[in-house]
């Protein structure tokens, strides 16, 4: 159903269309959920069960984050403007981090009730009529969970992930609502509305919880993908003149805004005007393949001397003798006197600390004294972004 809906009202295939889905998704969330609570909430009063009443009252929430969902989408396709001149894409992730507090308030609030049910038990009424209406309800949270992810693989939505996650908490805490019910019928000396009622309420906390940090990850910036870094390595390396790419930098504004920058290794030795156009070529290609707007440096080296390339060879198989995932980059010597200068950088994918860098600069330089008095080495040790 979800696929002819998009096919009726998604028919925008531009920079809107974005927009159209979250549009979409918000007006499912809000008819769905304002449905689910109103018959959660007439079955709990007539059942006097705190764990119904509490899951009515999350279907209630819900609707608020599905109008979170609506405005989110409207403000986060607006276009760039002075004060946002890269866009206003992480709306959508402050939109998710307002879903998750939405979910663990009401969490709380929940668990406040069912403690005061667990303190002050009160005989609830059993209706067959009413808890199988309260079980086909799960079947309308698993139609939106199976939307909202349908919806958030159309746009790589994050917001979406979130409150598909929530629709399917929300099918284990109305089987939870449904069994402790069902218990109760049968074996009145065991009271577990207030105890299931807990769970629920728990179990909703924990997970807000962790769409919150999920969220807060990518405000604060979280590491690009390595899908994505090898994609855009992989464009790069394909040019005619590159060699080499380092110091990969993505800069998440939200989906669909992301920026990027590089450093290509060409040869010293090549014509720069056909460097240059080969450079604007392959910035080109990753925005048409990938949607990211790249900026590429390059870094001239030398390829066809010998010597270097040997010394190249020795300093790579040092440095990965020490850690298989470093690697090297802007190589080049310079003979003195006494001494031959080795120059490169050194890639370490695991954010050291200043202190880290100057131990494995110091470490590397002795290391490579040793195969030679004369080598004195000047290392810069890269942060590392992705």
């Amino acid at each position: 159903m979800i696929k002819l809906l998009t096919q009726k009202f998604i028919k925008d295939t531009s920079s809107h269309r974005r927009m159209q889905v979250g549009l979409l998704g918000g007006v499912i969330g809000i008819v769905c959920n304002l449905l689910l609570f109103g018959v959660k909430l007439t079955a709990g009063l007539l059942m006097s069960s705190v764990a119904i009443i509490s899951d009515a009252f999350n279907n209630l929430s819900d609707m608020g984050s599905s109008i979170v969902v609506l405005i989110s989408s409207k403000a986060a396709a607006a276009h760039p403007d002075k004060e946002h001149p890269f866009g206003h894409g992480r709306v959508e992730y402050i939109a998710a981090l307002i879903v998750a507090i939405i979910i663990v308030l009401v969490g709380f609030e929940l668990g406040r009730t069912s403690v005061d049910k667990i303190i002050n038990p009160s005989p609830t009424e059993f209706s067959w009529i009413l808890t199988i209406i309260l079980t086909l309800t799960v079947f309308v949270k698993l139609w939106m969970y199976k939307s909202y992810n349908f919806l958030a693989d159309m746009i790589d939505s994050t917001l979406f992930r979130a409150t598909a996650r929530d629709s399917l908490n929300d099918v284990i805490s109305t089987l939870a609502v449904v069994f402790a019910t069902i218990v109760n019928h049968f074996l009145t000396s065991v009271e577990l509305d207030g105890v299931i009622g807990l769970a629920v309420a728990i179990y909703i906390v924990f997970g807000g919880i962790k769409i919150g940090k999920e969220t807060i990850d990518l405000l604060l910036g979280s590491p690009p993908s390595a899908e994505l870094c090898g994609k855009i390595r992989r464009i790069i390396s394909g040019g005619d003149h590159i060699v080499g790419v380092h110091d990969l930098i993505i800069h998440d504004y939200g989906p669909g805004r992301i920026f990027a920058s590089a450093h290509a290794e060409v040869p010293a030795s090549d014509d720069p005007t056909s460097v240059h156009e080969c450079i604007d070529a392959l910035e080109r290609e990753i925005y048409k393949e990938l949607d990211i707007r790249i900026v590429l440096h390059t870094d001239p080296i030398s390829v066809d001397d010998e010597r270097v390339n040997k010394l190249k060879e020795m300093t790579e198989k040092i440095v990965t003798a020490l850690n298989p995932d470093y690697t090297i980059h802007d190589f080049r010597i310079t003979d003195g006197e006494n001494n031959i200068n080795l120059i490169f950088d050194v890639a370490v994918p695991d954010c050291p600390t200043d202190k880290d860098k100057s131990a494995l600069a110091d470490t590397l330089k002795k290391l490579l004294k040793a195969n030679d008095s004369k080598y004195n080495a000047v290392i810069t040790v890269d942060d590392y972004y992705g």
